[in-house]
């Protein structure tokens, strides 16, 4: 497999489980944008095993080198995100939960559920397009949403993307984000609007917004529950003063980004 065929493994798994975010990728095409994707985010634990060196793997194997890193306090959570040099190649973004900052019951609920992960599929190539690699009981994600909507979301999604993004920067037929927004609720699509519905600035040369995730059945081992799953994002990004774009990410704004999966729509 190489990267293109994961990268699309990945767009086609995601837009199967919120077919919303094909409809409104098709929206941007019919209006004649050319519509390119600025990062995907992924979602994991920092367990060894399948930290974000883990998830990083195949596309460090296929070029891309980190370059930021980011520490979210209040969510209990730090990330990094990689490029590679070919700029129409996505941003990755990888998110992990730090263990060590939760109750022992939420720990070794974790544990028992990386310990029963396959060791071939930890090997596996697109392991972080895998789905739910294991077993996952209604109480077990109640049980993880009381300390974390994150660790909940892991726990009954596994691994796929958490979202993509639309880089506003090449969609020729809107002038900034807030003309963007004002056409995707005109079609009825519901925005995140923790922290405003477009956080960050050009001061700190991104802003971004996005769609509230689908809510999808979802099958655990002991029944099924409506649950909130992906969502669509919207980055513009802005020069800095030595004239290029800026690349990075803002912990801040991507703090309130990940509640877009706190409630869905």
């Amino acid at each position: 497999m190489t990267i293109e065929q994961l990268l699309e493994q990945m767009w086609d798994s995601y837009t199967e489980m919120n077919p919303k975010t094909k409809q409104i990728h098709q929206m941007f095409i019919d209006r004649g944008d050319n519509v390119l994707n600025d990062h995907i985010a992924l979602r994991t634990f920092n367990d060894p095993r399948v930290g974000i060196e883990v998830l990083a793997k195949p596309f460090i194997k296929a070029g891309y080198t980190f370059k930021g890193e980011y520490h979210f306090e209040q969510k209990k959570l730090y990330a990094k995100h990689l490029e590679h040099e070919d700029t129409t190649k996505p941003k990755i973004f990888i998110s992990e939960l730090l263990l060590e900052k939760f109750s022992p019951s939420l720990q070794s609920k974790v544990k028992l559920m990386i310990d029963s992960i396959r060791s071939d599929r930890l090997d596996q190539y697109d392991f972080v397009n895998c789905g739910r690699p294991w077993n996952c009981s209604l109480e077990d994600y109640n049980k993880l949403k009381e300390e974390s909507e994150y660790a909940a979301w892991l726990g009954a999604f596994g691994y796929r993307p958490n979202h993509f993004t639309v880089f506003v920067n090449k969609l020729n037929s809107f002038s900034d984000l807030t003309e963007l927004n004002l056409f995707l609720k005109s079609q009825d699509v519901k925005l995140n609007e923790s922290g405003g519905e477009i956080k960050g600035s050009p001061e700190v040369f991104l802003e971004q917004s996005s769609t509230l995730a689908n809510i999808i059945n979802v099958d655990f081992d002991d029944g099924s529950k409506e649950i909130p799953a992906c969502y669509y994002e919207f980055a513009l990004r802005h020069k800095q003063e030595n004239g290029s774009l800026y690349q990075g990410f803002v912990a801040g704004s991507a703090d309130k980004i990940f509640e877009s999966t706190d409630k869905g729509q």
